[in-house]
């Protein structure tokens, strides 16, 4: 796009990245170690840049100039010289083409080179030699794009009304753009496993009629394919190696589309009802360990972005991932809640999961509720009202947080979902954390005025086993991902009812079906936000699997080919979820902690044995009980009664004896999967057959 050297003048040291302004383009790059910042302009198709321009001027460690002329779509990229010495923690060296950490939009993808390594790849680790071949040939580039305000055919906001569902109501999906849709036989090819498939209303229309409220995307932001996978004939699917936090994956724009694809999957939505939240990984980035690419961060500023550990080489990492991003320098926060504000900004979205979560809460002496990362989003009148979901664990000392995350977070309760996988697979001990789950954890989340809502209660996510794997598995098989199965969580806390894998047996294949039930029961029973996996509404497996991140193959994609008995357990989910919006005391809006509140003196929470009659302490400690009873009673709504049922035998259960309830009726059975039968109501004091591995819900009506 430019064939004479353009015209550089001083600019502006922000806002940073490349903005177009009407008469040519700034630039804008932080770096507090840097002795010069080169700007390199490429035409279309080239391997290595046409113009090399020195930026002029160093406002505030940031690197500036304007270039006349300059128009949206222009690509570019960086070189920046300075010091390499690694025993320093710098790893500077311009033979290598950079990333804007801004950037709107990458072209290209990562050709795997020897050349894309700042330090000549084989060397010995505490050498770390220095490499002079170029990576530029190896490279995406940088595209700038067109302010929002001055595109002349803006995306039309202005039709919109965000759902703002509140979070009481909240349901939550999480997916994978491309799982979802690739092999949807509605979507159109050119459309399938993208933002724009996502939009298609057979897709929304499925999800809208199950009755969840958000999606929560996988990551969505461009991220790094993994070398080692590459070479496997493997990919990274997930996503979770992030390098452009401004910029969507290419894997999600056929035919080279642009942002506008993924406003047009938020806006329906939005018209659907159904928030966007945006699964994104701050805590590392995709340029790995020590030994890992220079793609970005590395050659900017090794020092300032990324933590380093005593020797000053490595990388100080909690993450696993090979570094951790150092979130505690003004300027990488600075990029970190710049990012956030631009998908909420610009793109609409409605909250975000945070991946590794802890990671960003670290400060010298460890884990703070206080670091500057929260304090900078509590204060934000942007951020601080969108959805804010933690991971509240990573791999670092004390990395587990479950509980301790700030006010106005939510966090993904791994407890949850392993206490209530324990006792529906029949192991004992688990009652008190059953019943502690159900009631919205309010051991870990109850303080600060935090609300049950904060405990985002998952069975089943991406990370380990489906629901349908649950019941099909009893140990893991990741012989796929070529690692000789050693990868994967191994407490997975699954039965496989009697045969490992697929069985035509009709008995285990019901039992399968029973067992998935009455979990997803338990679940969208308890206090708290729901969160559903992908698939898990129609059985999808992943062969077992509990570690998929590197199959964009049938093992991770969504089957649409919906056989009968999968379309029943669609139905009862969707069933499950209407009663959950119809009766208020499965998503009470504060803690339920026994307290009176009916005229005879009946408690908001009581917890029953099989006679009907209140549970004592000895109760709670029986090795051999696997059921469990819960009535929820609260003035102006109609009681609840929740029975559980672990055994592998029936049981018989008496219904309590309040005197202000007249009876009691049915309202879902997961042993028959049934959803509000009609059925005749029965009286208090009666007994219940509750069937084995089952949850049965009755709603009470006053005298």
């Amino acid at each position: 796009m430019v064939r004479t050297m353009p015209r550089i003048e001083a600019g502006l040291p922000y806002p940073l990245g490349a903005s177009h302004d009407g008469s040519g383009v700034n630039f804008a790059i932080f770096s507090a170690n840097a002795t010069k910042v080169e700007l390199c302009l490429f035409e279309e198709g080239e391997a290595t840049e046409s113009h090399r321009i020195a930026l002029p001027e160093y406002t505030n460690e940031v690197w500036h100039g304007h270039v006349a002329g300059l128009r949206p779509g222009q690509l570019y990229g960086y070189r920046v010289h300075g010091p390499y010495a690694p025993q320093e923690g710098h790893r500077f060296n311009a033979n290598k083409l950079l990333l804007d950490p801004y950037a709107r939009s990458l072209q290209g993808r990562i050709i795997w080179d020897d050349a894309l390594y700042g330090h000549i790849v084989g060397s010995e680790e505490a050498d770390l030699s220095f490499d002079e071949r170029d990576s530029a040939p190896f490279m995406p580039r940088c595209m700038v794009v067109e302010a929002a305000a001055r595109r002349r055919y803006s995306f039309p906001w202005r039709r919109e009304v965000r759902p703002n569902t509140p979070w009481t109501e909240t349901v939550i999906y999480e997916a994978h753009v491309k799982g979802m849709t690739i092999r949807h036989p509605n979507v159109p090819k050119s459309a399938r496993g993208g933002f724009v498939g996502l939009a298609h209303p057979a897709v929304i229309d499925h999800l809208a009629r199950l009755g969840v409220t958000a999606v929560e995307l996988l990551p969505v932001q461009s991220y790094v394919d993994d070398r080692f996978l590459e070479e496997k004939g493997l990919t990274n699917y997930w996503g979770y190696n992030t390098l452009g936090f401004f910029a969507p994956s290419w894997k999600y724009l056929p035919a080279g589309g642009d942002i506008h694809q993924f406003k047009l999957m938020v806006h329906r939505l939005h018209q659907a009802g159904i928030e966007v939240i945006l699964d994104v990984v701050y805590n590392h980035t995709g340029e790995g360990n020590h030994l890992g690419p220079t793609l970005s961060f590395r050659g900017i500023d090794n020092a300032s972005y990324y933590k380093l550990a005593d020797d000053r080489r490595m990388y100080f990492d909690t993450t696993g991932c090979g570094n951790t991003v150092n979130q505690s320098h003004p300027r990488v926060l600075q990029m970190i809640l710049d990012s956030l504000r631009y998908w909420v900004e610009e793109c609409h979205v409605d909250g975000f999961r945070f991946d590794l979560a802890t990671s960003l809460g670290r400060e010298e002496r460890g884990f703070d509720a206080g670091a500057a990362f929260f304090d900078a989003i509590g204060q934000d009148p942007l951020l601080s009202q969108v959805k804010l979901i933690a991971e509240p664990w990573d791999v670092g000392e004390g990395g587990f947080q479950l509980g301790n995350f700030p006010a106005g977070w939510a966090e993904w309760n791994g407890r949850f979902r392993d206490d209530l996988r324990s006792f529906w697979k029949g192991d004992e001990g688990f009652l008190p954390g059953v019943a502690s789950a159900m009631l919205g954890s309010a051991s870990l989340f109850d303080k600060k005025g935090r609300r049950p809502w904060s405990s985002v209660n998952i069975i089943t996510t991406h990370d380990g086993f489906t629901l349908a794997d649950l019941y099909a598995y009893n140990v893991k098989h990741n012989e796929a991902n070529r690692e000789d199965n050693r990868d994967g969580n191994d407490d997975n806390r699954s039965w496989n009812c009697g045969v490992e894998g697929p069985t035509d047996d009709p008995a285990i294949r019901a039992q399968r079906v029973r067992m998935r039930r009455g979990l997803m029961a338990a679940m969208l029973f308890s206090q708290g936000t729901p969160m559903l996996l992908m698939g898990d509404e129609i059985g999808r497996s992943q062969q077992g699997n509990n570690n998929s991140y590197c199959h964009d193959d049938p093992i991770s994609w969504f089957d649409w080919q919906i056989p009968d008995e999968e379309a029943a357990f669609y139905a009862f989910t969707a069933g499950l979820l209407r009663l959950r919006r119809r009766l208020p005391l499965l998503r009470h809006p504060e803690f339920l902690h026994g307290e009176t509140t009916l005229k005879d003196g009946t408690r908001n929470v009581t917890w029953l044995r099989p006679d009907g009659m209140e549970m004592q302490e000895g109760d709670w400690t029986n090795g051999f009980s696997r059921s469990l009873g819960l009535m929820l009673a609260q003035n102006g709504h109609a009681p609840l009664l929740i029975l559980l049922n672990a055994y592998h035998e029936d049981l018989e259960y008496r219904t309590p004896q309040p005197k202000v309830i007249m009876e009691w009726r049915l309202a879902a059975d997961s042993a028959r999967g049934l959803i509000e039968p009609e059925e005749p109501a029965i009286g208090h004091g009666a007994v219940i057959k509750l069937p084995a591995r089952s949850v049965l819900l009755f709603e009470g009506r006053l005298a």
